[in-house]
């Protein structure tokens, strides 16, 4: 369930209290929550998965993606969460874990990382970064 990105960076699919406890043996300090409350009924509520992960010692934070695409804010609340967490691996997850993977590539893009090397790294993982290629590559040369 859990796909590794980075050394330090985990996504997943819909997580549950018992993701959150096999994250925290895989060394995860902080989860990420990518997924817009009552996005589905079947989903479990960020406020559980908050709990098990303050229960656990992990930090957590919401930061919700809509399928209507990424802001800005959005990017500057994953690179803030994430220099809180220092190096702490993080653990983020939405419905497929895709606006997961997508949030941190274009993070990662913004930061100057190589679009190339981000989309190696997704396609490892199995995700695919074709969507957000362009703006990726828009990103990574505003920060040269």
């Amino acid at each position: 369930m859990l796909r590794q990105l980075t050394p330090s960076i985990f996504v997943a699919p819909q997580i549950d209290a018992d993701v959150v406890t096999q994250a925290a043996a895989l060394g995860v300090t902080l989860i990420v929550n990518n997924r817009p409350e009552g996005e589905s009924p079947d989903q479990t509520a960020g406020e559980t998965i908050e709990a098990a992960a303050r229960a656990a010692g992990l930090a957590y934070v919401a930061i919700p993606v809509s399928h209507s695409g990424f802001a800005p804010w959005q990017l500057d609340a994953l690179d803030e969460a994430l220099a809180k967490n220092g190096d702490g691996k993080a653990l983020c997850y939405c419905r497929s874990g895709t606006r997961s993977t997508l949030l941190w590539a274009l993070a990662r893009a913004r930061a100057g990382d190589s679009p190339d090397e981000i989309a190696e790294q997704a396609a490892a993982a199995g995700y695919d970064i074709a969507p957000i290629r362009e703006m990726m590559h828009a990103l990574a040369n505003r920060s040269q």
